[in-house]
């Protein structure tokens, strides 16, 4: 029965987050509480060996990436191969530390280099940012040139 009650709660919480909208124009752009990097990704990359995509999510004060709704992140690449192209919450490498309430997720994928020329790591990343009064979906792309020597 108390796996009924937790499917509602988060059904109704879905339910919410999809429908909540800013109701006035002083309401805040859900895209502002959030910066999105792939900074420590790998650019250049020998043939054969491997690099790394690295996409981390980081919160202003006062947000958060909901823990309830689904976050996606597809990876695919053209000139290397990914390591894994569909990853979850499960998969990010940041975990909490004690007393924290909320954690930024950080994907770290490892890819190799299977020909020379130029390439890309693209990925494309669904999220839910939400604050007290909101909870909005986000759905980002991204596109990391690799040269492959």
């Amino acid at each position: 029965m108390s796996h009924i009650r937790s499917l509602t709660s988060v059904a109704a919480l879905l339910v919410a987050c999809v429908w909540s909208a800013p109701a006035s124009a002083d309401e805040v752009d859900p895209a502002s509480l959030y910066d999105v990097s792939t900074d420590g990704s790998s650019t250049q990359v020998k043939t054969g060996e491997k690099g790394m995509f690295v996409l981390s999510v980081k919160t202003k004060p006062g947000a958060h990436v909901s823990e309830e709704a689904p976050l996606k992140l597809e990876v695919k690449g053209t000139q290397v191969a990914v390591s894994k192209e569909k990853l979850g919450r499960e998969d990010s490498v940041a975990k909490k530390a004690a007393g924290q309430e909320f954690v930024d997720p950080r994907f770290e994928v490892p890819f190799s280099a299977t020909a020379a020329g130029k390439g890309t790591v693209d990925a494309k990343l669904v999220f839910f940012i939400c604050t007290e009064k909101i909870c909005a979906r986000q759905q980002k792309t991204f596109s990391v040139p690799v040269e492959v020597l």
